[in-house]
Parts: C-alpha cells; structure tokens; sequence
C-alpha cells in the first residue's frame, strides 16, 4: 500500500451534510467517498487510456 498524507480542508457545512448522505448511500465514510469523487475527477480529466501493444505482438516483447 502505497502512503497516505492527510491535509485539513474546509467545507461549507452543507457540502459536508450532503457529502454524509452521499457515503452513507454509497456505503462509504466520507473520507473515502471524497477520495473515490477526486479518483474519479482526475481520471475524466486524463481523458481515455491510450492503448498500448497487443499482447504478444513484436510490439510487445521485452528486451532479454
């Protein structure tokens, strides 16, 4: 498992209130629903993987 920093972040309350509800509804804590909401962010904003060689083709073999 890689490591974890933790910073303060404020919050309206009532972001927070609807953040609560949200993890409950997701089964969640709030700090994991905040984290899968940014994991979530930075991958749409990534855009689509690029696709890489096909397994098994020249492509794809390593150096020995």
């Amino acid at each position: 498992m890689t490591g974890r920093k933790s910073f303060l972040v404020r919050l309206p309350e009532e972001l927070l209130e609807e953040l609560n509800r949200w993890a409950r509804d997701d089964l969640r804590s709030v700090n994991g629903q905040i984290e899968y909401l940014l994991r979530e962010a930075v991958r749409k904003r990534r855009g689509p993987p690029q696709p890489g060689p096909e397994p098994g083709s020249p492509d794809d073999v390593k150096p020995a």
